[in-house]
């Protein structure tokens, strides 16, 4: 696996269950999935040099992040390296832009979207669509990164004037974000988890809810087969999460990731099969398992780094008395530095209850993150 963050960190988990030994790519030996895996090369994945070396007696190379150079995917499997997925799938996950112009060649419901390169482009579509509009960057964005939302063009002057290459897209009236997350093998296999809500603040997931509450069981079924539908049209291997909003009128496609995603973490005790050990048996072209919810309701709450970038004093401390006062709540820390919102860890919750479940993990959350005590 190309990466070190969490992602590796739980695949590597779900490798040692399997059998399998998992190979790291890492910027440095402090990487989470680097502190805790046995075989851990240090090099750099924008080097094809480096990634050539290190995908030597590998039996497969797949990715945690989307950041490899699409044509040094492309060259690994020119020199016969199995990689999944592929540099023909992988573009769409990386470049937004590629990503939007192949959904509307499918036909596949997305927000009103145009290239833009200058001020006369974005005011056209501006007048298309109305202020305000969005703008993302093709390349790189994630967390909130790389979006803004501008009112009129003097706010997206500084944007345009960074040279940053952007396109342009209507802002929707959404209910909320939803994400459906499914598996697809060499072979063709597919296999799906039900569609979650994931709850965003300030752009970055916060919480998801599995199953989605309220959700109407024929949309549900609609995004489920939508996003079985991309896999196959894309040639995705491994885990492919589609990320969605939900209008009044309808599911639109607002982002594709191609590897294990924050939206599933809570198949790791939520689900008969986590998305974990699916990537692995997706890439490694094993029968794929059976991704069934073990509980009613299940919620994943995200740590988030505070205000400063030190571990929250008193955090060991805190793993403790949860543990004690909450049996049920499943922890997991990242080994990563701690910085304002970033994802270092999350907490998951199964119940019958979905009031009850997602106080609980909200609570927990908030407590070892800032040690805020409550009631219940």
């Amino acid at each position: 696996m190309v990466g070190a963050g969490q992602l590796a960190r739980m695949t590597h988990q779900a490798a040692i269950a399997l059998g399998q030994s998992l190979r790291i790519l890492a910027d440095s030996r402090d990487d989470g999935a680097a502190q805790v895996a046995a075989d851990v090369v240090v090099g750099d994945y924008r080097a094809l040099e480096d990634l050539r070396a290190f995908a030597h007696g590998c039996d497969v190379v797949t990715f945690d992040h989307e950041h490899v150079p699409n044509e040094h995917v492309a060259a690994l499997a020119a020199d016969g390296v199995a990689v999944h997925p592929g540099a023909g799938a992988l573009r769409y996950a990386q470049d937004k832009q590629a990503m939007r112009q192949r959904l509307t060649d499918l036909g596949v419901p997305c927000p009103r979207w145009a290239p833009v390169a200058d001020p006369a482009e974005l005011a056209a579509f501006a007048e298309l669509v109305g202020w305000p509009v969005v703008l993302k960057a093709t390349r790189g964005g994630y967390d909130g990164k790389g979006v803004w939302v501008v009112e009129d063009l003097s706010a997206a002057s500084e944007v345009l004037e960074s040279r940053t290459p952007v396109f342009a897209e209507e802002r929707v009236e959404i209910v909320r974000e939803l994400a459906a997350d499914v598996a697809r093998s060499p072979f063709g296999q597919g296999a799906v988890w039900p569609v979650v809500e994931t709850v965003q603040r300030n752009g970055i997931c916060v919480q998801v809810i599995a199953p989605a509450p309220r959700l109407d069981p024929e949309r549900a079924e609609q995004a489920q087969a939508l996003a079985l539908r991309l896999a196959a049209e894309l040639d995705v291997t491994g885990v492919l999460a589609v990320e969605l909003f939900e209008t009044r009128g309808g599911l639109l496609v607002n982002e594709l990731a191609m590897r294990p995603h924050n939206s599933a973490h809570w198949t790791i005790e939520g689900a008969l099969t986590s998305q974990f050990e699916q990537h692995l048996r997706a890439v490694l072209d094993y029968p794929l398992g059976e991704t069934r919810r073990l509980a009613p309701v299940v919620v994943m709450a995200n740590l988030l780094g505070g205000p400063d970038d030190v571990v929250p004093k008193g955090i060991d401390e805190r793993v403790h008395h949860l543990m004690a006062r909450w049996p049920d709540v499943k922890i997991h820390l990242y080994g990563k530095q701690f910085r304002p919102g970033r994802k270092v860890g999350h907490v998951t919750v199964l119940g019958d209850d979905l009031q009850t479940v997602r106080r609980r993990a909200t609570e927990a959350a908030d407590y070892l993150m800032n040690g805020h005590r409550r009631d219940g």
